[in-house]
């Protein structure tokens, strides 16, 4: 591991795009401890630390900012807004025609929709960070008058604005999935207070979490990892003056095609009612009750969610028409299969079959740790810093940074990091 490492950081290209996420993810940890004007960050702390809202929603929130809404700090809603318009934009795609058409345009089309998803993070932070601001005043931990409430607001929506073009910064400049990162560091933030809670835990906490979580650990890597090789024959054709030779070759289908993002857009479809419910307060009784994360009725409609944005990401990354016609403008088959349509089904029939069972896993990972905290007397701070859905995003980011890291690497002919 150590003599990758050493390699990667003899190519001055990596080096300097591995220092610019660094300073990029340190920034924003920096972001992460000031708090916003006006704003006292004990009182704020207290709140969370009193009445179990670690165990609320908005623990899970809080989780996902790197413990920035605990602070009220500039970055407190996180680059979760962001989230959110981008599943509403991708949502809107497949019912909206003009949406549609533009992401056929290819680079200008998708620039386009990447910018309508900026407009409506920016709307969607807004009502956030008011929703925050009237629940931490109503609560009496918050002192403003209107005034500074809307410098607050103001603040907490610039915070997200920053962070989103932080995000698109690292993707561009730096290595792997810029908004991945901002929560992969979020996430690993607070590990260190899972570890306290973990070490001052009983006795069955302390002997069994370590397997459970050792557990979660192999069990992501082996399906993230795992895939179906489609066989691909080649046949001799004339290109210009020229007979290439034909060949085989495979197209791999991996088990969970779309990483961690639908636990990511879960997660922010899940957080959306309590926001609504800081506007009525009327409705805050009902959400209390359903929207639990150790609830059964939340446990079920999160790993549904799961499930659906499985199927639906996996079918925005891979569409069997477009690479069946590849296939065949190339004068590739699969063997036993006719070129066209044919292949076209029978891509989305082993497609469907593989993003079943990856979804189930995405789903019952997701949902582990909060069994446990209900019936295997785990601790909130462990279970939540350290358990299914931390650890599934932290591994699965991971794993898809390295894979970047190994592509530079192998077009350095250096030999990379995953065998």
């Amino acid at each position: 591991m150590f003599s990758w490492l050493a390699n990667a950081w003899r190519v001055p290209e990596l080096r300097r795009r591995v220092m610019f996420t660094g300073l990029i993810l340190g920034l924003y940890r920096l972001g992460s401890w000031m708090p916003a004007p006006g704003v006292d960050s004990k009182s704020i702390q207290d709140f969370f630390g009193s009445g179990g809202r670690g165990s609320s929603i908005l623990g899970l929130l809080n989780l996902f900012s790197g413990s920035a809404l605990s602070r009220f700090s500039i970055f407190a809603l996180g680059i979760m807004p962001y989230v959110t318009a981008s599943i509403i934009l991708q949502l809107m795609t497949v019912v909206v025609p003009k949406l549609e058409e533009l992401q056929k345009e290819g680079e200008a089309g998708m620039a386009k929709i990447n910018q309508y998803t900026r407009y409506l993070t920016v709307a969607l932070a807004a009502a956030q960070a008011t929703g925050y601001a009237f629940l931490f005043k109503r609560e009496g931990v918050l002192a403003a008058n209107s005034g500074r409430l809307v410098l607050i607001v103001v603040t907490l929506v610039a915070g997200t604005t920053l962070l989103m073009w932080m995000g698109e910064l690292i993707t561009k400049r730096g290595i792997g999935n810029g908004i991945s990162l901002l929560i992969f560091a979020s996430i690993l933030a607070t590990a260190p207070a899972g570890v306290v809670a973990w070490y001052n835990g009983g006795p069955m906490e302390k002997l069994f979490f370590p397997l459970v979580a050792i557990g979660v650990v192999v069990a992501v890597v082996f399906i993230q990892e795992g895939q179906r090789r489609i066989p691909i024959q080649y046949a001799k054709q004339m290109v210009g003056r020229r007979m290439t030779s034909g060949g085989s070759t495979y197209m791999p289908l991996r088990v969970n095609m779309a990483g961690v993002i639908p636990v990511i857009f879960a997660a922010a479809v899940m957080a959306f009612p309590p926001t609504i419910a800081e506007f009525v307060p009327s409705t805050q009784t009902f959400v209390n009750r359903h929207f639990q994360p150790s609830s059964w009725g939340y446990l079920l409609t999160e790993a549904v969610l799961i499930v659906v944005f499985t199927y639906f990401y996996t079918a925005v990354q891979f569409n069997p028409v477009d690479q069946a016609d590849n296939l065949r403008k190339y004068g590739g088959y699969i063997p036993g299969i006719r070129p066209g349509p044919p292949t076209a089904q029978y891509l989305d029939r082993v497609l469907t079959r593989l993003t079943l069972p990856g979804s189930l896993y995405l789903a019952i990972i997701a949902v582990t740790p909060s069994l446990f905290i209900r019936y295997g007397g785990f601790s909130q701070a462990t279970s939540r810093a350290l358990g299914g859905t931390s650890v599934l995003i932290v591994v699965g980011v991971a794993l898809d940074t390295m894979r970047q890291m190994e592509s530079q690497m192998m077009m350095r002919s250096y030999e990379g990091f995953l065998r």
